[in-house]
Formats: structure tokens, sequence, C-alpha cells
């Protein structure tokens, strides 16, 4: 998190009761407060990878629809107000597209609601239940102001699992979203692909329709494509909810030197500045979103869905931040993430980097498949010729030590490799050697990294 976190004092204090899913509390909070969260329509994301990506492109789509559009993300990466905005319409995305910190609640606001807030964790604790936790707390401030600012469709991503995550409170949302599926958070979400998506088809609702990426376009086994899919279809079928499969059209996308990316879906190209073979399936999912909706809100068209598409950015999801050097911020978190990162790195702008040496700033959680990260640039054709390991702002940090002896011995000794506790000097570092050699930059790892990073490297740039 960066040097910018805004959090309010007593959400930082709730961070002490750690994440224990189930949903008691959130319920009781919610009833506390009059149950806000009824005065809002829902598009409900779950997933492993893909769900900011999938946020992030129908928030865009929306608002060019001319609809005002509230979004709920996690975790923030600069900021703690990034955890929920509004969009109004057509308007507000052109001030969006201006500003990157347009439309996220106002101090003033966050201020006001989260006294409303603590105030009801009162109440829920005095009945004898947990301490609400922070995440619960944050949640229960976003419906509110939502309900508050009369907004047209709330676009919601679940902060873990689905089932007993705190935005499963929604009876009838309009529709049901799931992306791509991996092991993540197995401590908690279950130890197989099979648990994990049980998990996650548990915002799954009766008669609600779920559109899903197509399980044989996940980055996963045979048998765990196979695993999602009779998972996905067992639980519509017994909720008697439809189930839409989506994937891109097989034609591979073509990236242009502009620094774009084109693909096809059912028949249709659409142009997009997010990268990645990975990005054309979290686009997908969210054209047939907004098509489905389409059928309930008249102003979203083809032209606007195209029109969303091609305004949609997302921050540190192989994000150009400079040319020369070539300088990208990246969250590849776990393996499927660096995996989508390794294939699209050398066919970013028409493969004017394919085989070219890069320059790594890197810092990951201990309890990743760090291993597996670093094997999977490399098998993915990541040259790297150096590296910076950092130690990330959270307790949960693998040290810099340790992470750069997993590089040596993956990549079998051939990258140089400086350890630096503090990434601000060696993104500061890294930047000034890249800007004589010209050696491509790329910044990854944990997304609480690139939020300590971003803004000061966009100071250096």
């Amino acid at each position: 998190m960066s040097n910018n976190d805004n959090t309010p004092g007593f959400l930082k204090d709730a961070l002490k009761f750690g994440i224990h899913l189930g949903l008691e509390r959130m319920e009781a909070l919610d009833s506390a407060l009059g149950h806000p969260e009824k005065e809002l329509k829902v598009i409900h994301i779950a997933g492993t990878n893909g769900k900011g990506s999938v946020s992030s492109y129908l928030t865009h789509i929306l608002a060019a629809s001319g609809l005002k559009t509230g979004v709920y993300t996690s975790p923030f990466l600069e900021r703690f107000s990034e955890r929920m905005r509004i969009i109004d319409g057509r308007e507000g995305l052109k001030r969006y597209l201006e500003d990157d910190s347009y439309g996220e609640i106002p101090a003033d606001t966050l201020e006001r609601l989260s006294e409303k807030v603590k105030a009801a964790a009162g109440e829920v604790t005095a009945s004898g239940l947990e301490d609400p936790t922070e995440f619960e707390l944050v949640t229960a401030i976003c419906y509110l102001w939502f309900a508050e600012e009369k907004i047209d469709i709330a676009v919601l991503e679940t902060g873990l699992g689905g089932r007993l995550d705190s935005t499963n409170v929604f009876d009838k949302p309009e529709l049901t979203v799931i992306t791509s599926i991996g092991m993540d958070h197995a401590d908690r979400l279950g130890n197989s692909i099979a648990e994990i998506s049980a998990e996650k088809a548990g915002i799954i609702k009766p008669g609600v329709p779920l559109v899903i990426a197509d399980p044989d376009s996940m980055i996963l086994d045979p048998r765990g494509q196979k695993d999602v899919r009779r998972v996905m279809e067992e639980t519509a079928k017994a909720k008697n909810s439809p189930v839409i499969y989506v994937r891109p059209d097989k034609a591979e996308p073509v990236y242009s030197p502009s620094g774009t990316m084109e693909f096809s879906f059912e028949n249709k190209k659409y142009e997009t500045r997010l990268m990645g073979d990975h990005q054309a399936g979290n686009c997908s999912v969210a054209v047939k979103t907004a098509e489905i909706l389409s059928g309930k809100f008249g102003s979203i068209t083809a032209e606007t869905i195209e029109e969303g598409v091609r305004a949609t950015s997302w921050k540190c999801r192989a994000e150009v931040l400079n040319r020369e050097p070539l300088t990208v911020l990246d969250g590849g978190h776990n393996v499927q993430g660096a995996t989508s990162l390794g294939r699209v790195w050398g066919r970013m702008f028409g493969g004017a980097y394919k085989d070219s040496p890069v320059r790594l700033v890197i810092g990951v959680m201990k309890d990743k498949d760090v291993e597996g990260i670093i094997r999977s640039y490399r098998d993915c054709g990541i040259n790297i010729k150096e590296a910076y390991t950092v130690k990330v702002d959270n307790p949960r940090t693998m040290l810099p030590a340790e992470l750069s002896n997993i590089i040596k011995v993956v990549y079998n000794h051939k990258v140089d490799v400086i350890e630096e506790d503090d990434p601000l000097k060696a993104v500061a570092s890294a930047y000034e050697s890249s800007k004589k050699d010209n050696i491509p930059l790329l910044v990854t790892g944990s997304l609480y990294l690139l939020g300590q990073i971003r803004g000061y490297l966009k100071g250096l740039i």
C-alpha cells in the first residue's frame, strides 16, 4: 500500500481482526444500517484472476452507455478511496479518463459514513457476535454510499472466494460473473480446483444467469478445467440458473506497434489498451455481460460497448508507464498471472521486445508459489539480465535474500541479483540504469508492492 494511504483509522484498527469468512456479521451489519444493499442493482463478480480487469471493462462500458455506475474493488493500490468509485455516465467517464482519481469516495463522505458504520458495528458486537472485519466494514460503507447516490448499477468484486464473502448478500443480482479460476488462497478456500470452484460458485443465485470464462480457456490442466465445468454446472443446475460460457474467437490477438491489442469475439473486432491473450478473455466476458444487460438497460448498445472497451485502463496490469526506456508495471502475483505476463511480454508493441534482456524489480508474499512464478517467467521467455529483490510493506513479505536464491536457482545463476530492502531505492536505481542502457524495466510481484512504487516511479519519469 502506498504512502498516500487514506484509510480511516477505525478501519486500520479493524485489520487486527483478520479475515474471518462467513456472512453472519455482514448480515447483522446490513440490518443495523437499514439494509442499504437492498436498494442496489448489482453485477456480482468472483474469480481468482481477471476480476479487476472484468470489473474495469464493465464499468467503462456501463458509463459509456450513460449509466451512473458504482464499482467496488480490492485491494487498493495507491489510495484507500480507490476501492469504491462512482462514474456518472459519459461525462463522468470523460473526467475519469483525464484523472484516475475522479469518482473515488470523497474524504468527507468517507469520514461521515465511517462514523455511521462504526456505530452499527458496535450494535453487532453488543448482540454477541464477533467484531466485524475490516473488509466487512468497508463493504458496508460502500453499500451506504452507493444507495445514497442512487446509482443505476453497481459492479461488485468479491474479496475472497464467493460463498462466504461479505459481498454475497444479494438474493437477486442482475447477473453473476465468474472469471478465471486457479490455486490461490488454498489455505482458506480449499486444496483443489474443485473445492475452490465450489467457493466461487457460491455467488450463483436461483434463476440468475451466470456468465463465466470457458474453463477450457483457463490456465489449468485438463482435469482442472473439467472440475471447474462440472462444479459450475452442478451448482447452476441446482439453482435453475442459465450458464453462459465465454471465450474469444480462436484467432490470436494482434498487438500493434502503438501499444494496443485487437482481438475478435463472436466475429466482431475489439480494440483494447489492456494487453495479453488473457485480456481478450476478460474483455469477452465483460462484453457478453453487457450484451445480456442491454435487455434491461436500453442505453447499452454495440457502439457503447466498443467505446467502453477502447477506453478501458487498469492500473498495474501490463501497464506501460514509459516507452523509453520501456517501463512496465504488472501485478503477476500468482502462477497464472505470471504466465499471462510472460505470454504478452514477447508480443507487446508488435513483438518489439521479444528476446530483449529485462531488468526486474520484484517483491512477493512468502505464502505464494514463488518458485512457480519465477519458473513461469523463465519458461515464457522473459530474459532477466538483472533483478532487484525487495521487501514488500506487509508482514507476509518474502525476504529479498530468499527471493534472490529462488531467482538464481531457477535461472541457473545467469542473473545478476541485487538485494535491497527498500523498494523505492531499488526502483530508482533500476530506472536510472535502464535510462542509461535502454534495457526494459519490469516491476512486478505483489500488488501491495506496486501500490508502494507506482506514484514514486511516475515521479521519476
